[in-house]
Order: structure tokens, then sequence, then C-alpha cells
């Protein structure tokens, strides 16, 4: 293998056509590798709201509030008040109140939950406090202690 270009041994072969650029996907990396709970279905609508995430390993004491998906997958302590969902990791704990259009939770949710229009307790799932809520799926192996009203709306049935 020579280190410089030889003229005498370069043939007339023609050179290949030019390929088109690639798509390159960009994944972010995942410090845990823990099973993840199944995002829930969103509306088409949805699909243009951002997610944000409190990684495992972080401990964020405060408030969070405004419209957009939220995954907790460390500690919170306080209130979550979003028009949006809210997701609770397998292994992560929050404590304080939620307000949500849906919220899945794999985690260990210490507070209420009030007004949202669908609740998912995953097999993992911990929820200690009230739970109103439009509906209720319960998995086998979840727990929780407190008092749960579902499949109530505000308009009187006839």
């Amino acid at each position: 293998m020579a280190l410089w270009k030889d003229e005498s041994s370069q043939r007339n072969v023609p050179e290949p056509a030019a390929k088109p650029p690639e798509k390159v996907a960009v994944l972010s990396a995942v410090s845990d590798q823990s099973p993840r709970p199944a995002p829930a279905p969103q509306h088409r609508a949805d699909a243009t709201m951002k997610e944000s995430i409190i990684s495992a390993g972080l401990t964020i004491e405060g408030k969070i509030e405004g419209s957009g998906h939220v995954r907790i997958a460390g500690v919170f302590k306080g209130d979550v008040n979003v028009q949006g969902n809210l997701t609770i990791e397998s292994g992560a704990h929050l404590t304080g109140g939620v307000k949500a259009d849906t919220v899945v939770i794999g985690g260990q949710l210490d507070g209420n939950i009030d007004a949202a229009s669908r609740v998912e307790l995953l097999q993992t799932g911990v929820l200690n406090g009230e739970l109103k809520a439009g509906s209720l799926t319960v998995a086998a192996g979840s727990r929780m202690r407190g008092k749960a009203e579902f499949g109530w709306d505000d308009k009187p049935k006839h």
C-alpha cells in the first residue's frame, strides 16, 4: 500500500454516482436503563406540546404550572398544574397536588389528583391521596390509599 498517489496505477474507472445524504437520528442518552411505562396515547392536538423532564437523580422543590407535558423520573416536591399530561416514572416520587389532563403513575405520588380526565395507575404505581378523575385504570400490583371519585362529570345525566 502506497502512501502517495501513483499516477501509473490509476485505471479509467468511472466514479460512483453521488449518494443523497443519509438522515441521521439523534438520540439522547438515558442514564438508567430501567423499564419505562408506555407513553399515554396523545390526541393529535397534543403532538405540538413539548415535554419537560425531571431526570432521575434530581431533586427539585417548587411549583410547575403551564401548558405542555411533564415527565418526572426524579424527586419533585410541590404542586403540578398543567394543561397536558403528567407521567411519574417508576422509581420517581412526587409530593404535592396534581391538576393535569392525563396522569400516569408508575412511581409514587403523595398528594391529591384533582380534575384529571384520565388517571392510569401502573403496576409499580403508588398513590397516597384523594383522586377525582373522569376515568381510572388500575393495574394489578399497584397500590392506593385514599378516596377515589371517577366516572362523574359536572353535567347531570337524564
